[in-house]
């Protein structure tokens, strides 16, 4: 996707940057060309995030020389680095919801004239902005908390476009589309690098980095490790031992046997208006059952409601023969059910408290007499369980916030193991998580359904579904459309089966 000039638009130079006892980079080169794809890829913790603050404007580099078309620059505040033509699409995205679309897309940099806001200008060209990336059915007038996950991210683009940007930073911007809307992003991309804007593309989906990208730049432990290699020739397997510092295959720990016996979990005919209808499945300890489907297809809101976390219309969900009651949380949790949800952060994590915190929340009764908590005991478990699953760093008073995606993971995991859940609803598991620690997840989920846990899987990842189940549903606009032992279906087959869109 390059273009034809290949003069340096972006430098960084021995970028160092230093908070209060971590090093965070400790020497970064990058140089970004107008019109490419730069891939920046590095485990989670190996800088990123800080580098692109730098980039952003938020954080100062301590040492180094930032360039800019040839000229040193330094970005006092994220308001100078737009200015400058850089715009930063974070993962977490920024949108304020009671806003509407047009009002984000504007946000900060509002159309006005003569002091008095340009409402209808800005509201025309917010369409014509949706259009170019593809989108022209999201209404310029719609409040934005009102869009799927994939709407906003959209809304984020159109954000970035509107600043005229000369280079934009796309920090997992697939994380939440289904396969045809990272198509239609990849379209996008190509469409703004043909026009000279440079992309610097992050993203632990390694397969979408020969897809997308120019060059690839690898980040380890807050240093460049290598720069420049061409995206599309550079082996993956070289590109994963860059990253980690030894060879890690994308390997699906060998199935188990799933004991005969009776279901764990049993949910019948559940419908929730509007979202999903007449659902039924079955999950016996030691089994790992698989969502299949695109975004929007009504998965995480099926297992929102066998959480409790939604009230159904419809139908009924039982544990060990036990109807639970419908909307409750507490009902569900008593029962032995547990969920990871999709989006861990804002869902499932408390990031100001500690990791012991984290641990023990849905334990709390077990550590608590005549009101008081046993804070040593709490804390005693929470060390337990860091070093049973490998949480790094291992202390269990750091802040949450301070951990990786794949350790953040890790201690909602360690949550449900702590409380002895017999059920356990994971969605997106490895969402935003380098592939180091996907081997974990991927080993420590096979272990609790060797172990007799109930384990259903949600995932827009059609692979992982497939490698880590041992039955799969194919979910499609709200109902089941297929059922079948994982090793009898491909990746072909179960995208041939939602595009269909009929129950087998």
């Amino acid at each position: 996707m390059a273009g034809n000039d290949a003069s340096t638009l972006l430098g960084m130079a021995d970028i160092v940057k230093r908070f209060p006892g971590v090093v965070a980079l400790g020497g970064v080169d990058l140089d970004v060309r107008p019109g490419e794809v730069h891939c920046l890829l590095g485990q989670n913790g190996a800088g990123k995030s800080t580098l692109i603050k730098v980039l952003a404007g938020v954080h100062r580099p301590d040492e180094g020389v930032i360039t800019w078309e040839g000229e040193e620059v330094h970005f006092a505040h994220p308001q100078a680095a737009m200015d400058m033509g850089i715009a930063t699409i974070y993962q977490e995205l920024d949108l304020v919801e009671g806003l509407t679309v047009a009002e984000n897309i504007y946000l900060g940099h509002e159309m006005s004239r003569f002091g008095f806001s340009q409402r209808r200008a800005a509201t025309k060209s917010a369409a014509a902005l949706l259009k170019r990336l593809g989108h022209p059915e999201i209404s310029p007038s719609a409040e934005v908390g009102t869009l799927s996950a994939a709407g906003q991210q959209i809304v984020s683009m159109a954000r970035a476009l509107s600043h005229h940007a000369k280079l934009i930073i796309m920090d997992e911007p697939s994380a939440v589309l289904d396969a045809g809307e990272v198509e239609r992003l990849f379209h996008v991309i190509s469409d703004l690098t043909d026009e000279g804007v440079a992309i610097i593309y992050i993203s632990h989906r390694l397969e979408e980095i020969r897809t997308v990208g120019d060059r690839v730049t690898v980040l380890k432990d807050g240093k460049t490790v290598a720069t420049g290699l061409p995206a599309k020739e550079t082996p993956t397997t070289e590109v994963i031992r860059l990253m980690t510092g030894r060879s890690i295959e994308y390997v699906f720990p060998s199935r188990g046997t799933v004991p005969d016996g009776e279901p764990l979990l049993r949910v019948d005919g559940l419908g929730r208006r509007g979202e999903f209808h007449d659902v039924s499945f079955t999950v016996r300890p030691g089994e790992v059952l698989g969502l299949a489907g695109l975004v929007g297809a009504g998965r995480s809101e099926i297992i929102e409601t066998v959480y409790g976390a939604r009230k159904n219309d419809a139908g009924t969900v039982e544990v060990a023969g036990k109807k639970l009651r419908s909307g409750s949380v507490q009902a569900a949790v008593a029962a032995g059910v547990g969920l990871a949800p999709e989006e861990r952060k804002s869902q499932a994590l408390l990031l100001g408290d500690s990791v012991a915190t984290n641990i023990s929340m849905a334990s709390l009764t077990r550590f608590s007499r005549s009101g008081i908590i046993d804070r040593q005991a709490e804390r005693t478990a929470a060390i337990d369980q860091v070093e049973s699953l490998d949480v790094r760093p291992t202390g269990v008073d750091r802040e949450m916030r301070t951990l990786s995606g794949g350790n953040q993971q890790k201690v909602v995991l360690a949550r449900w193991l702590l409380r002895g859940c017999r059920v356990l609803l994971l969605d997106e598991p490895t969402r935003g998580v380098d592939v180091g620690a996907r081997s974990e997840i991927y080993a420590l989920v096979r272990k609790l359904a060797d172990d007799g846990v109930a384990v259903v899987v949600v995932s827009s990842e059609i692979e992982e579904v497939l490698g880590l189940s041992d039955r799969v549903l194919v979910i499609g606009e709200g109902s089941v459309l297929h059922e079948a032992p994982a090793d009898q279906l491909d990746e072909h087959q179960v995208l041939d089966i939602i595009m269909r869109g009929d129950a087998a």
